[in-house]
């Protein structure tokens, strides 16, 4: 008996078999950052002398794209959770959020800024989610980004689940306001105060928003990009303290 003639032939012997086709569509391409400037230096000024070493930098200045989902971990069910919260309101969900972002492990919501209150009342109120604090809000400014160039980002903490959350907004140069949460988070109160004295931002609604840093009569707003960075007279220099009785009034 011999192995070089088997018995049995292949029908399919010198035929290319093809591969079995896969029925799984390809995951979906990550979004792409939306790109909104470039920035050339370390600090991103022109004419000046950079001492840095980092005169000949080239960045782009990008924003983070949506996130799509499933976001993975709690975030899923905080969405569908807010979701149901906002409905309860009479409030579309895709209306007054314009993205999600998640990015290392975690969540941000741009929230259309008139619908800022009523998206943190419920972040605050319903029982499943309960982010009962706001950590403090900050201020950004792009520049480049037209028609959105000022940002603020609220960060809310929910003791009750040991869960954060960032919520952002923004809003135009030519129209720098948005909605004061004083009113769900007491506790913006002097941090809303303070993104107003350096950047500019007009929050509707606040109990007294005045400056909280610079002197009352300071002209611009110092952490905005387009704030010079030398070269500006000390405006209170030899300014005269008023007595008590004479200051001006908060309330």
């Amino acid at each position: 008996m011999t192995f070089d003639a088997p018995d049995n032939t292949d029908s399919n012997a010198g035929q290319d078999i093809p591969e079995e086709a896969s029925t799984a569509p390809p995951p979906p391409a990550p979004p792409e950052d939306e790109v909104i400037g470039t920035r050339r230096g370390m600090f991103g000024v022109t004419g000046t002398g950079d001492t840095s070493g980092y005169g000949g930098l080239v960045t782009p200045v990008a924003l983070p794209a949506g996130t799509p989902p499933p976001y993975g971990g709690w975030f899923d069910a905080f969405v569908g959770t807010l979701r149901a919260a906002l409905t309860n309101r009479v409030i579309a969900f895709d209306t007054v959020i314009e993205k999600i972002v998640v990015f290392r492990d975690e969540i941000t919501l741009h929230v259309r800024r008139e619908h800022l209150v009523a998206v943190a009342s419920a972040l605050r109120d319903d029982t499943s989610l309960r982010f009962e604090l706001c950590l403090g809000v900050n201020g950004v400014h792009y520049p480049d980004d037209e028609g959105r160039e000022l940002h603020a980002v609220y960060h809310l903490m929910s003791i009750t689940h040991n869960r954060r959350v960032r919520l952002e907004v923004s809003a135009p140069d030519a129209d720098p306001h948005i909605p004061s949460l004083f009113a769900v988070y007491p506790t913006t109160d002097w941090h809303e105060r303070e993104t107003y004295d350096f950047f500019g931002i007009l929050f509707d609604g606040h109990p007294s928003l005045t400056r909280i840093t610079m002197p009352d009569d300071w002209r611009g707003h110092p952490q905005r990009k387009d704030y010079p960075l030398g070269g500006i007279p000390v405006e209170y220099k030899g300014a005269r303290i008023p007595p008590p009785d004479e200051r001006r009034t908060y309330s």
